[in-house]
């Protein structure tokens, strides 16, 4: 049932663009694999073989951190409304923070949210579909307010001190870039 590309076909990119939430997936070489839902509209499609989303501040940075050991990633959406599918787009990944001198190429192709911490853009080398069958359907009724809210509650010096403390290293004390840079700065 699962069928494979080597880029992004137009049809996948409809399909992509029309989901309201995808998952990110990475690993370091040992430790925890992470998967972490997205949503929002952070999500954008540089080229069929290119993507980049917009990161915000979250609970942990495992993602960031994976990347600078093991360079490799998955991006899956599911229909969740509509025929069912399951649409998996496997690359690698570079970190982009604010201060990074490429920031500016990518930054104004995104509403830049409250909280927004870092781009990662991605190079694609697979794309695979498989049938999405046992996926259930479910009713799109909007984003949550909280995390946006939250981060405008919080405000960029207090975001700041939040990411020292939550996103400079990974729940297996991997040392992600926002902790390199802190480390640089000391």
């Amino acid at each position: 049932m699962a069928k494979v590309f080597d880029s992004m076909s137009p049809e996948h990119i409809a399909f992509i663009q029309a989901q309201k939430m995808f998952f990110v997936g990475s690993a370091a070489a040992e430790g925890h694999v992470n998967i972490s839902p997205k949503g929002y509209d952070s999500f954008r499609i540089l080229s069929p073989n290119q993507v980049a989303y917009l990161d915000l501040t979250g609970s942990g940075n495992e993602t960031s951190a994976h990347l600078q050991e093991s360079n490799r990633m998955t991006y899956m959406f599911i229909a969740l409304e509509g025929k069912p599918l399951i649409l998996r787009l496997y690359g690698d990944g570079q970190i982009i923070l604010p201060d990074d001198p490429a920031w500016e190429q990518y930054a104004h192709l995104f509403d830049l949210y409250p909280g927004y911490r870092q781009i990662i853009v991605s190079n694609i080398h697979r794309v695979q579909t498989s049938c999405g069958y046992g996926i259930p359907f479910y009713e799109y009724e909007g984003e949550r307010d909280t995390l946006i809210d939250w981060a405008e509650n919080k405000g960029e010096e207090k975001l700041e001190q939040y990411r020292k403390q939550k996103n400079s290293t990974t729940i297996d004390g991997i040392i992600t870039p926002i902790g390199q840079k802190l480390a640089d700065i000391q």
